[in-house]
């Protein structure tokens, strides 16, 4: 298989993962929101590798504070969005909604996903069924809103909830098993998610990651893409917000 997708696990905090996409014809990679450089060389490194790009999809700190040493040590093309121009100062190319990029002969979709920041934006690999979704959608759950509206991240979650059924789901933070705490609460009867639920909770207890998750499994278990309207969503938010 040519290509494929690993997780650095930071170990931060805010348990954030850098996700790599790797050619592994050409021995290059990608790296999504470096969170810190030395883990990416690291890698790099370890599996002779170039880093040929790297893939911003907003401006906080979790997300691009790697990005001044990469582009000092690498030649790595840098793409962000440019609605969050001003925050981001080492991109080669700003991206808007439906821009699309390439990586080897892979096709790249982009999209405007705002609602955790006014100008993130996501990356699907249609190929490869892999949508990179950031801080939109998380596994059983979604981003606070910082900066947008209800109104934007539930059309945000909607497009890509409408993405096909088998696509993989690589969010950046590991959050799934209390993302999966709350979930409950809302949705008690749902046999499905109690059954994620009890799978998400060995698994951390094994130390191992919870993703990829699926649009299809989201779908099932995920109370926030299983809102009818955008009052419910942003009922079931402030809940989350304060639970």
């Amino acid at each position: 298989m040519q290509f494929r997708i690993e997780a650095i696990e930071v170990g931060n905090a805010l348990q954030n993962y850098i996700w790599m996409l790797i050619d592994t014809h050409h021995h290059q990679a990608v790296a999504i929101d470096p969170t810190q450089a030395d883990l990416v060389l690291d890698y790099c490194e370890k599996y002779n590798l170039e880093l040929a790009q790297i893939w911003i999809t907003h401006k906080h700190n979790d997300h691009i504070a790697g990005l001044p040493e990469l582009k000092a040590k690498t030649n790595a093309i840098v793409y962000a969005p440019l609605a969050e121009k001003e925050a981001i100062e080492q991109a080669d190319h700003w991206l808007e909604d439906d821009a699309v990029i390439t990586f080897s002969d892979l096709k790249v979709d982009v999209f405007s996903s705002a609602g955790h920041t006014l100008g993130l934006i996501t990356y699907f690999i249609d190929e490869l069924d892999a949508l990179f979704c950031s801080d939109t959608l998380f596994s059983l759950g979604c981003g606070r809103l910082f900066e947008g509206t209800y109104e934007q991240m539930y059309h945000s979650l909607n497009r890509l909830a409408a993405l096909p059924p088998r696509t993989l789901v690589y969010c950046t933070h590991e959050y799934t098993e209390s993302n999966g705490k709350f979930a409950i609460t809302i949705e008690p009867e749902n046999i499905a998610l109690q059954q994620r639920y009890a799978e998400v909770k060995a698994l951390r207890a094994e130390g191992k990651i919870t993703l990829p998750s699926t649009i299809e499994l989201e779908l099932e278990t995920n109370p926030f893409l299983r809102c009818q309207s955008v009052e419910e969503f942003k009922k079931i938010r402030q809940l989350k917000d304060q639970f």
